[in-house]
């Protein structure tokens, strides 16, 4: 094993290990997902419900700079590995632990940077007080783990039944606006084949 130099950061290696942490660990998956591929969905689909927000309801976000709270807002699984839901909120005390975890492997991560770049990146691995986009991010989060569970059944996997009529309860509950508009508009296509999707 090659001796590190003063000058070596290993942010980005770390970051390229996300492929490796799977969620829905207690589950039966019959096409497995990882936290990188999850951070995609959940960066795009941020991004979206920005999008929506600004054209139909008078928003004012960025959607770049919820996209980029999509991309980061799993990388503290790296090393906490993707906790399930259930055991998550078991009870108060051990949530509010959890996230203690959480909030302590963002900075172990952006410990990884020189100083100067971890003074840049800290504002996307902590946006708690961005209050409007905490909700568009944990609303996308739902969405992608919505249409993970709508996959699953297309493929005869009942295993995500329960999980799917939950998140789609949920998040036909919204406040947001917008979230309402991607599920009347834009879920339905989650649902159908490939020869069923309106190609031209």
């Amino acid at each position: 094993m090659e001796n590190k130099t003063a000058e070596q950061y290993d942010f980005f290696a770390f970051l390229s290990r996300m492929r490796y942490i799977s969620r829905w660990g207690l589950m039966r998956n019959t096409v497995p997902e990882n936290i990188q591929e999850h951070s995609l969905d959940v960066a795009v689909l941020a991004h979206a419900l920005a999008m929506i927000r600004n054209t139909y309801y008078g928003g004012t976000l960025d959607p770049g700079r919820a996209a980029l709270y999509g991309i980061f807002h799993d990388a503290s699984e790296i090393f906490t590995g993707d906790m399930p839901t259930p055991v998550k909120h078991f009870n108060p005390d051990f949530k509010n632990s959890f996230h203690q975890l959480e909030d302590r492997a963002r900075r172990k991560l952006l410990d990884m940077l020189p100083p100067e770049l971890a003074n840049s990146y800290q504002s996307l691995f902590f946006f708690e007080d961005q209050a409007e986009y905490v909700a568009l991010v944990k609303a996308a989060d739902k969405i992608a783990a919505l249409t993970k569970c709508i996959e699953e059944e297309k493929s005869g996997n009942l295993e995500f039944r329960r999980a799917r009529a939950e998140h789609e309860e949920n998040l036909s509950a919204s406040s947001l606006q917008e979230v309402r508009y991607f599920m009347e508009k834009f879920l339905p296509g989650y649902r159908l084949s490939l020869d069923e999707l309106k190609l031209g």
